[in-house]
């Protein structure tokens, strides 16, 4: 490959594997000193892109001396630049800045404002942000007067880093994306990437985090083409993916970046960088040893680099993981107060957080006084921070307000905060985004619920159990019904797996599996990225009105479970009246939930009928999750609001609840909404058979002749393209199909149709969901909690897109015993009951037969 030697240094950052090719063609050539000098320092800076740092030095000393052999001042002051920024960024940083200060006596013109460059790049890695940016300001205004077009690029690039460091969001963007016209002008492909990446920052950095999404995976997509692995990509996607709750994706993240250093490859300052991020990871997702080991190894690294800006960071990580160990004591609340001033002086996010910390240990010591200015410091109001930041703030205000008595403040500062959090959440459009972020007001709410249980206050307790509960189902998420990729790639992995499903596993090709998870990660990607309409206003997520409920619930009584610190509270409405009730230990409740769930699983599979009765286990149940609010209910129709953690509970099991109509959804608010859907004004009727279900096929033959007007999709019309035309907008659709559910990735919960599954992903396609939807399938009514109080899973999808009401079991079901269920359930339907009704009414026809008994049993009725 032959090159002119003056197109070498800009292929050299542009394409690096061609650049190492052409200077050694060029050396070949046996050149001149000054030729000679070119060919390695752009073999040296392309060693340097490609991670192989000792050998860009070893080149970049021998570019340096050939230099000085040619005589030319310009062509060594070029070399001791790319050599000084070489060394900072190796961790060198005293040789580094020695060799970068010559080059600045020897430069002038354009070449000065290049070396400036370079010199302000190894500041930056050492924390000297203010120094660093006078550089950038003298080399941007050298370099335009120049005409230099990729070089004033680069100099726009780095100032813009600085202004993310310096808390200017909006004016970094503008930098990159200025950076990023100007290397598109000029070819460099390669740099051009790395300004999405550093967009993708800036988003993140104010708050946005489809965008950092979507900036990161054009940042994945450019590295891929100019065959590049950047370790500043896994950094940055594992933040942003902590920030958005996928604790455990930004593990895995952090974690492959490790292995990556291990095997060589990534500069010395990034090995300390990835450390950090790992540590961080592994805080994230409650495994402290982990943390605190690798946030001295980065702190190790940091110091020997003089980087005292990341040094006292990771510093404050392991004091972070002691905390969250278990240690306590005024030795590390000193430790903690001292390197929170530290972060103050560095001016860095984390020092607000620091002060929390420093707070809560000060509290846990009695150290008031210590407390009060901790908290005091931890609640300043920053501008140009990410909004979790923002929150944690209003949490430092709410905590010091809670420790002096100041009520009336702690209320005000948790509202503020959990107002900040809706905001947030509200600029993402895809669900589960929505529902991990808010872990992040969990303690907000936490307070605001222990005020309002220790005034006795059933409203208060009520009202902020609404306020932080379900919210991310309040409003439908944001995806286009005409996504073309998406649809397609839904398509392929139908496909896929499919041929998993067919193929035995003895001569099954691993490819399958590999194309199922790269499919899988391309869907939900791409529904991450979706963008969220703050034009339906914070209000839609928060809007609960008591009066409303009172009015609404008419002779029904609604019981909201509330979980305060491990112990299960009731609020019961009815009457126009709110009480409070305690229930009981939550553990408690859920192990009789799994103990319940166990025997209809067990009957449901025909197997030996002893052991403890339905009954028994129902009074156990029943006490443990309701107790004396079994004794308040009269013998009206309920609506059940449990807290996630108790959502999969078979209520017609309990003896208070199971001659009765009983509703369950996952906030009070979201049953109201659902009370105002009216039904479509066509009375369209879906009947869906899938494959392999011999008793899905009578089931579906019976409903045929109760609805002999129905859409009936089966035997190989029951595709997913189909199946979603005739579903939406639908009166009442009937689902009979085998269901899987996956906690490991909940919105891949699907039903399997003719043509493969049919997922979550695929149900948000609707524009709007069937008004009633009746799934006979095996744990279609299964969800996975996520975030504070949040709900991820089939069912918990359709709420928010317009189902007034489902019917769905939370346990597997013997297929045949369902059969007369749900024919008299679409009998009462007809007769105009609401599914509540219809379900209590089908059930208690079912007759002594245990197994029918027990797929009554399994089914809750979802919504109003």
């Amino acid at each position: 490959m032959t090159v002119a030697p003056e197109d070498l240094l800009p292929l050299a950052l542009s394409r690096p594997h061609d650049a190492i090719v052409a200077a050694r063609t060029l050396l070949a050539e046996a050149p001149d000193a000054g030729t000679a000098s070119i060919a390695h320092q752009a073999s040296g800076i392309a060693s340097r892109q490609l991670g192989e740092v000792d050998t860009a030095i070893r080149e970049l000393r021998i570019a340096l001396r050939l230099a000085e052999e040619s005589g030319l001042p310009d062509r060594e002051a070029d070399v001791l630049a790319t050599l000084g920024a070489t060394l900072g960024r190796a961790g060198r940083s005293k040789e580094g800045l020695a060799r970068l200060d010559r080059a600045v006596e020897l430069s002038r013109g354009a070449l000065a404002g290049r070396v400036l460059l370079r010199r302000a790049d190894v500041l930056i890695v050492l924390g000297r942000h203010r120094e660093a940016l006078d550089d950038l300001r003298l080399a941007i205004s050298k370099l335009r007067r120049s005409g230099d077009q990729a070089w004033e690029a680069r100099t726009l690039n780095y100032r813009g880093f600085i202004q993310l460091k310096l808390g200017g969001t909006r004016q970094a963007d503008a930098d990159f994306d200025q950076a990023g016209r100007l290397y598109a002008a000029a070819g460099q492909d390669l740099e051009y990437v790395e300004t999405r990446l550093n967009r993708g920052w800036a988003a993140f950095l104010r708050g946005d985090l489809p965008a950092a999404l979507q900036f990161l995976a054009e940042a994945e997509q450019g590295y891929a083409e100019v065959d590049v692995v950047s370790p500043d990509l896994a950094i940055d996607r594992c933040a942003v993916l902590m920030a958005a709750g996928l604790t455990a994706e930004a593990l895995t993240q952090a974690d492959e970046g490790l292995v990556r250093m291990e095997t060589g490859g990534v500069p010395a300052t990034k090995q300390a960088e990835v450390l950090f991020t790992a540590a961080t990871a592994a805080l994230a997702v409650g495994d402290p040893v982990t943390a605190q080991a690798r946030a001295e190894r980065a702190r190790r690294l940091f110091s020997a680099q003089r980087r005292t800006w990341w040094s006292v960071r990771a510093s404050m990580l392991q004091l972070e993981a002691r905390y969250r160990s278990g240690e306590r004591g005024p030795g590390l609340l000193r430790q903690v107060v001292r390197t929170a001033g530290r972060l103050d002086e560095l001016s860095t996010a984390e020092a607000s957080a620091a002060h929390l910390l420093a707070g809560r240990l000060a509290l846990s010591e009695g150290r008031r006084q210590t407390a009060d200015r901790q908290l005091e410091l931890a609640g300043r109001l920053s501008k140009n921070v990410p909004p979790t930041v923002w929150s944690a703030a209003w949490l430092g205000r709410a905590l010091r307000a809670e420790a002096r008595g100041e009520v009336r403040r702690m209320l005000t500062a948790c509202g503020r905060g959990l107002d900040a959090l809706d905001e947030y959440r509200l600029t993402m459009g895809a669900t589960e985004l929505r529902a991990r972020t808010t872990g992040h007001g969990a303690e907000l709410a936490e307070l605001a619920l222990r005020d309002a249980l220790r005034r006795n206050d059933p409203q208060a307790l009520l009202a902020w159990a609404e306020r932080w509960r379900a919210t991310a189902l309040a409003v439908p998420p944001v995806r286009p019904p005409d996504d073309e990729q998406l649809v397609s790639d839904l398509a392929q992995l139908r496909d896929v797996v499919t041929q998993l499903e067919s193929t035995p596993e003895a001569i099954r090709p691993p490819s399958l599996e590999r194309d199922r998870r790269r499919l899988e990660t391309a869907v939900r990607d791409r529904a991450l990225r979706a963008q969220g309409n703050e034009s339906r206003g914070v209000d839609a997520a928060r809007s609960f009105d008591v009066d409303e409920l009172h009015q609404a619930l008419g002779g029904t009584a609604l019981v909201e479970l509330i979980d305060v610190g491990g112990v299960l509270h009731a609020v019961v409405a009815a009457d126009g009246q709110l009480t409070q009730h305690e229930v009981g230990p939550l553990g408690a409740a859920a192990v009789e939930v799994e103990r319940s769930r166990f025997r209809l699983r067990w009957l449901a599979h025909g197997r030996s009928r002893t052991g403890p009765s339905l009954e028994l286990l129902g009074g156990r149940l029943g006490d443990a999750i309701l107790g004396p609010v079994q004794h308040v209910l009269g013998e009206r129709p309920v609506v059940m609001v449990p807290p996630a953690s108790l959502q999969a509970v078979p209520w017609a099991l309990i003896p208070a609840l199971a001659d009765r109509p009983v509703n369950v959804v996952p906030s009070a608010a979201m049953w109201l909404r659902a009370r105002r859907l009216r039904p479509p004004g066509e009375r369209r009727v879906v009947l869906v058979l899938g494959p392999g279900l011999t008793a899905g096929r009578a089931e579906i033959d019976r409903l045929t002749e109760q609805y002999p007007d129905a859409v009936v999709l089966r035997d190989g019309t029951a595709t997913a393209e189909r199946v979603l035309k005739e579903l939406d907008g639908a009166w009442i659709a009937h689902i009979a199909a085998h269901g899987t559910f996956r906690a490991d990735s909940p919105l891949f919960s699907s039903l399997r149709l003719d043509d493969g599954p049919l997922t979550v992903y695929d149900f948000e396609r609707l524009r709007r969901a069937p008004y009633r939807l009746v799934l006979s399938s095996c744990d279609s009514g299964l969800a996975t909690p996520v975030g504070a109080d949040e709900l991820l899973g089939l069912t918990s999808s359709l709420v928010p897109l317009g189902a007034a009401g489902i019917l769905a079991s939370v346990v597997p079901v013997n297929d045949p015993a369902t059969v007369p269920l749900m024919t008299a359930l679409h009998d009462h339907l007809q007769a105009g009951h609401s599914l509540a009704e219809a379900f209590a009414l089908a059930r208690s026809a079912a007759g002594t037969d245990p197994v029918a008994d027990a797929a009554g049993r399994s089914f809750v009725a979802l919504g109003a």
